[in-house]
């Protein structure tokens, strides 16, 4: 689903630094509806040699990609149905994911993006398609173009379980970012136009997908990001990542100055630092947790700080608590990219626990199979005993 079918304000969970809740967010933003619409559900893997219907030519709720994703997940008796009922099942099943009231205020949306659309006067044009030579440094574009693990491992290092760091983007690339965004802040400064914030956290900064660069970070999305998330994510739905949030935040005097403890609304965040001069500003990390664990403490071995480099990336599980550090002087700009798969999001509603990605059902799932093993060793014990 594409970006203009959520608010612009997202919504995170923030919790404080020992895992309490400081700002509940209504469980409809994270959560699926109890609500079905059949009682069909998604396959777990996809059909990879099923060939998916083209639904270009429909005026759809969603964009047109995401059906043809979607389809492969479809259970076997609806590969074979009409495309019009294929299209309702997959509609449906997406409809359920949108918190209430979301279909007016996409309206809404897409009636403010008409506002900016005309007004607003590109400053490099160049940026708004995707160029990799012009965006990537070369190591980057050469592990994807080989599009394997050990690629990818050549070139991304793993400082704390689930936090990837590489070099990503050109110098060049993040100066013509920069005085774009100026640009865009000019813009509004001088139109006095009331802009959407990147989420209900951060009072600075820009929704990029707004000013016409949703196309490109599709692109970087799909052919780049998702990529990499087939092989370190896959458990939560690296490989079907289908939609996106795209926005830069800024730190400094005058801007937002630190960011509280929180999970996004995302399967997979990029988040890379653009630039300026700054000190601070540190990204704090403090373990991955499903909704019913977000608020548990923290272990030791979950506890890991980075410190932002312009050009490098960051890529880590929305889930993954995490904040940041004041920034106590400069201007600190970066780039993010909340990744969403709307075929997890299904998935997810009929699970239970989470134990491949969550460390609270890890440790909970890990408990009760010590307590099984002890359990039978004491029967085993007790049937010897007897015996002799």
């Amino acid at each position: 689903m594409s970006s203009d079918r959520r608010e612009s304000q997202q919504e995170t969970t923030t919790v404080d630094g020992n895992g309490a809740n400081s700002n509940p967010v209504n469980s409809t933003t994270m959560k699926a509806t109890s609500t079905t619409v059949s009682c069909q559900r998604l396959r777990l893997n996809p059909n990879n040699e099923h060939r998916p219907d083209s639904y270009e030519d429909l005026q759809l709720e969603f964009p047109n990609s995401i059906y043809s994703s979607l389809e492969k997940y479809l259970p076997p008796n609806m590969l074979v149905s009409r495309r019009e009922e294929k299209v309702k099942f997959m509609t449906d099943i997406m409809l359920r994911h949108l918190p209430h009231g979301e279909r007016s205020r996409a309206q809404r949306h897409r009636d403010y993006r008409q506002k900016i659309t005309p007004n607003y006067q590109r400053l490099h044009k160049e940026l708004y398609s995707l160029n990799p030579t012009l965006v990537f440094v070369p190591a980057f574009i050469k592990a994807i173009n080989e599009n394997t693990e050990e690629s990818f491992r050549s070139i991304i290092s793993e400082p704390s379980p689930g936090v990837f760091v590489f070099d990503m983007l050109q110098p060049s690339f993040c100066q013509m970012m920069l005085s774009e965004i100026d640009n865009i802040m000019n813009w509004v400064a001088e139109t006095k136009f009331k802009i959407m914030r990147p989420n209900t956290m951060n009072k600075h900064g820009a929704v990029l997908d707004d000013f016409g660069l949703d196309n490109m970070l599709d692109k970087l999305m799909e052919g780049f990001i998702r990529p990499i998330s087939k092989v370190f994510f896959n458990d939560v739905g690296g490989a079907t990542l289908d939609s996106h949030h795209g926005f830069v935040v800024e730190y400094g005097k005058d801007r937002d100055v630190d960011l509280g403890f929180h999970v996004d609304d995302s399967e997979v965040t990029l988040n890379v630092c653009l630039g300026k001069e700054f000190l601070g500003g540190e990204l704090f990390f403090r373990g991955t947790r499903c909704e019913k664990h977000v608020n548990t403490a923290t272990k030791s071995d979950e506890i890991f700080d980075y410190c932002h480099i312009p050009g490098q990336a960051v890529l880590h599980r929305g889930r993954h608590r995490h904040g940041a550090r004041a920034t106590t002087a400069g201007h600190r700009v970066n780039m993010l990219l909340w990744c969403r798969s709307s075929v997890f999001r299904e998935l997810k509603t009929h699970q239970k626990e989470f134990s491949s990605w969550c460390g609270e059902c890890f440790c909970e799932k890990k408990e009760a199979k010590g307590r099984s093993i002890a359990a039978l060793r004491k029967k085993l014990f007790k049937a010897r005993a007897s015996r002799a």
